[in-house]
């Protein structure tokens, strides 16, 4: 079977975990619909296109071999916003429209979000027999992607190519060994004259975490509920998923 395998590095990455009051938290990893998001704005899909959406959601089950979950870094973060009272009547499609109300009728929020630092992983899509588009051509749109891609935040761009990689393999574990064994031969054959490396080493997996439909290769130690399935990009609504947990070597 074939998998599109692609890697996801940045200084800084946010990958959202259920919002409670003024609290933003963090995953080390990506979940589901972050990964429909991304291939969503590669393609050049508007977030009011429920139906674009929602076949992605139907379309590919996704993997991720994490390799690195990063260290926290926690920002107290205040923002200006106004009133639902100062906006009505008001066009506020950018934030310079929000802001352009008088000073007396903004408000200040409060809040703490949470990012990984260093954070890197490893991502594996696998196609249904109803994916709205075939693997090579998710891979051109993630090489020259419709809009600009960050990682969970749009402070977070990515610090590399994603270098996305159809493979042929028996399991999503399988393609990404595959996928690691590929850019480590690259970077082999790129040494200087002095016989230095251009690139740090590709990091091994420190864990596999798959969702239903996918053939990773290998039993779960841990099966939980994470509420990330998508239900409205929209209106920011999500559902509960089952997601699975294998821990393959201990990590940072």
């Amino acid at each position: 079977m074939e998998f599109l395998v692609f890697q996801l590095e940045a200084p800084l990455s946010s990958w959202g975990d259920t919002a409670v009051g003024e609290y933003r938290g963090s995953y080390e990893y990506p979940g589901e619909s972050a990964l429909i998001g991304l291939l969503g704005a590669a393609l050049g899909i508007r977030r009011e296109d429920e139906a674009a959406h929602a076949a992605l959601r139907q379309g590919y089950g996704f993997a991720v071999g994490v390799q690195s979950g990063g260290k926290l870094l926690r920002d107290y973060h205040t923002a200006q916003v106004p009133g639902r009272a100062a906006l009505k009547g008001r066009p506020h499609a950018t934030r310079r429209d929000e802001l352009g109300v008088p000073k007396d009728d903004l408000n200040t929020i409060l809040s703490t979000r949470d990012y990984r630092q260093q954070a890197a992983s490893l991502i594996a899509i696998q196609q249904s027999s109803d994916a709205p588009y075939a693997l090579e051509v998710l891979a051109d749109t993630l090489r020259k992607p419709r809009f600009v891609l960050y990682l969970g935040r749009k402070s977070c761009p990515p610090a590399a190519p994603l270098h996305p990689v159809v493979i042929n393999a028996d399991s999503a574990l399988a393609a990404f060994e595959e996928y690691r064994k590929r850019l480590n031969h690259q970077r082999d054959a790129h040494k200087d004259r002095h016989g230095r490396l251009p690139l740090e080493p590709i990091g091994e997996l420190i864990r596999l975490v798959w969702g239903e439909g996918v053939e990773a290769g290998t039993s779960a130690d841990l099966s939980a509920p994470r509420k990330d399935r998508l239900i409205r990009r929209q209106g920011w609504q999500f559902g509960d998923r089952t997601e699975h947990v294998a821990l393959l070597r201990e990590g940072d």
